[in-house]
């Protein structure tokens, strides 16, 4: 390979890492303002510095997880199909683009969402019990692999169709000229 073309494939590797990050940091802090919005709270009972759930709610516990991880995963298949469509001819620097997007995103997915739904609890002084909203928080830290999951996932089957395409055109031209 010559050094032009070396330095030709290594600006499109960068362009797809780029462009991968700077996707990922847009969308990554839309998600967390969605999540934010979309996530149920639990309602937490305050009273002189104590704080304890006002009933027993896993669902809510649950419910913002579960908004986490499917927000992840729409995150995870839009950019990683962008990226694809970007620069198909380079599947390896795609996925690592799309992983590395994908921990940035979802890291910034989780800060935005929590900051945004924080709540400051310790400032509350009620000498009577009073029942809040509590903060928005990912109580499965599992959840934070989903986008770069679903992005290794997606760059998978992709490779495969990829794979097997090529040996079935190598199978069919080498059935056309078989005598």
């Amino acid at each position: 390979m010559s050094e032009l073309t070396e330095k030709s494939v290594a600006r499109r590797a960068s362009a797809v890492l780029v462009a991968g990050l700077i996707s990922a940091v847009v969308l990554g802090a839309a998600l967390g303002v969605v999540w934010w919005k979309l996530a149920p709270r639990v309602s937490v009972t305050v009273k002189a510095g104590e704080t304890w759930p006002a009933n027993y709610q896993p669902n809510e516990y649950l419910g913002a997880d579960v908004a986490f991880g499917a927000l992840a995963i729409l995150g995870g298949l839009g950019l990683t199909i962008a990226l694809i469509y970007m620069r198909r001819e380079h599947l390896t620097s795609t996925l690592a683009s799309s992983v590395l997007a994908g921990f940035v995103g979802t890291l910034l997915m989780w800060f935005v969402g929590t900051r945004l739904g924080s709540v400051d609890i310790a400032g509350l002084s009620a000498t009577e019990e009073i029942v809040v909203d509590a903060p928005l928080k990912l109580t499965l830290p599992a959840m934070i692999m989903i986008w770069p999951l679903t992005a290794a996932v997606v760059i998978s089957i992709v490779a495969a169709a990829d794979w097997f395409a090529a040996a079935r055109r190598r199978n069919h031209a080498d059935d056309t000229f078989s005598i």
